[in-house]
């Protein structure tokens, strides 16, 4: 396992970790200043101050990407098919000039919470072969602009909003039918710890992504007991109950050299200043993860 104790070096930070203190200027500004080498932008945050002006930050900074956020929600009918299309075109152009490793893909869950307008459906099996047209038809607009895609599993209590890919074999497999074989880096997963740790095929699954050679990004933050909020409550590494080093042992012997990206959605860090969150971030990657 890579020894994280000298520093940032493998750091990189999820742009949503400190939306709230900053914009994308002064997040840029801030990881650069704490040796954080990478980062991973949200769309919205590259949109408040424009794609071409965001693409000379990173660069002015001497930033890297570990992935974009995001493309995906698949699941819709009617206009909303097209709107969906189009975007997830537009994600892929965006991350394509923003010169990320990856556009993460999180699939959506039933039509009219993935797509707002869409016909109401409780039909899951029906969401989940949109999602699976939906990454296909995006993988071949994708492949030409050789941007690889990465299926993110979410944990199951997002099933019916905000993704029906759940496990990390769902994705997988999913990958593998899309995209027979692999090994060319086209489709692939994201493994984060906070949608992945409670699953008890998760060894195996990263196992088998490093065969197939799909790990394409890993996330990390903690799970706190109790749990006071499903989306904006995640912890800071080392404040919860994921064994973060033994599935980073995994994921490195699965074959992946990438940045271990820190992804934490928490109003308790949100309300923390942009340095001290930062500073944070470091230190736990230095000692926990």
């Amino acid at each position: 396992m890579r020894d994280f104790s000298d520093g940032p070096s493998h750091l990189s930070v999820n742009t949503a970790t400190v939306r709230r203190q900053g914009d994308f200027l002064a997040i840029v500004e801030a990881c650069a200043r704490h040796g954080i080498p990478a980062i991973s932008p949200w769309r919205d945050q590259v949109a408040s101050v424009g794609l071409d002006r965001a693409v000379r930050l990173v660069k002015d900074a001497g930033l890297k990407l570990s992935g974009y956020c995001r493309g995906g929600l698949f699941p819709s009918s009617g206009e909303h098919r097209a709107a969906a299309r189009d975007d997830n075109r537009r994600a892929v152009d965006e991350a394509a000039a923003m010169g990320a490793p990856c556009l993460i893909l999180v699939a959506g869950g039933l039509p009219h919470y993935a797509r707002p307008g869409s016909t109401p459906s409780k039909d899951l099996v029906a969401a989940r072969a949109m999602i699976e047209d939906g990454i296909a038809e995006l993988l071949a607009y994708a492949r030409t602009a050789r941007l690889p895609l990465a299926i993110e599993p979410l944990h199951p209590m997002y099933a019916a909003d905000r993704a029906a890919v759940n496990t990390l074999a769902q994705a997988l497999d999913i990958a593998e039918r899309l995209d027979p074989g692999g090994r060319n880096g086209a489709l692939g997963v994201a493994v984060d710890v906070y949608h992945t740790w409670w699953d008890p095929d998760l060894y195996a699954g990263i196992a088998r992504a490093g065969r197939e050679q799909r790990l394409l990004a890993y996330h990390v933050c903690d799970w706190l007991v109790p749990t006071t909020d499903l989306l904006n409550d995640r912890g800071m590494m080392g404040d919860g109950v994921i064994e973060l080093r033994r599935i980073r042992q995994a994921v490195e012997d699965a074959g992946f050299t990438g940045f271990s990206e820190a992804e934490i959605f928490s109003e308790r860090w949100w309300s923390q200043p942009l340095d001290t969150v930062l500073a944070t971030c470091v230190e736990r990657h230095r000692t926990v993860v």
